[in-house]
């Protein structure tokens, strides 16, 4: 015998709960980037002792200027690829996700490199494969959201000026 009673219909999601679970979608994907590279700082690059500080170039920043920048780098690629996660660019056929790991994997290898191991070749050789991970996760962020693509503009400035900071200290 068939019930009379329809089947239960859930109520459909208020805007503040919607609005609640993407902003911790944002916090987290942005703190994720962040609390990679504040941990790399912390545990190998606290010391400057590696980092040359007579005989660069003027160009060349303060170690402290470095590590402010790459977490600032680091906030923008984050809030990027919430913005792609948010309009589904990670889903489906899209190599972004595997693009964007491939570039926190690398971007967190700076301070060990050049600080505890003072492997700069090595180094530099990470930065340039950086530089063309997050080219290529630019182009596939531009695909999904143009405005992550427009975030991901001064990462790319900023790791192309690491990979040349990198370079000179080769020679030092």
């Amino acid at each position: 015998m068939p019930s009379s009673n329809p089947p239960f219909k859930s109520r459909p999601e208020s805007k503040y709960t919607k609005a609640k679970r993407a902003l911790r979608s944002l916090a987290v994907s942005v703190a994720i980037p962040v609390s990679l590279t504040i941990a790399a700082i912390f545990l190998f690059g606290r010391s400057s002792r590696h980092y040359p500080n007579r005989n660069r170039p003027i160009w060349i920043g303060p170690l402290w200027l470095i590590q402010l920048s790459s977490i600032g780098s680091s906030f923008l690629v984050g809030l990027a690829a919430w913005l792609v996660w948010a309009d589904g660019g990670f889903h489906g056929g899209s190599n972004a996700l595997p693009l964007y790991i491939a570039h926190l994997s690398l971007s967190v290898v700076w301070n060990p490199l050049v600080l505890v191991i003072r492997s700069v070749v090595i180094a530099f050789l990470f930065c340039v494969l950086d530089c063309v991970t997050l080219f290529a996760c630019y182009l596939a962020f531009k695909r999904v959201n143009p405005f992550a693509k427009d975030l991901m503009k001064p990462c790319l400035a900023w790791t192309a000026y690491l990979s040349a900071v990198t370079y000179v200290f080769i020679d030092l």
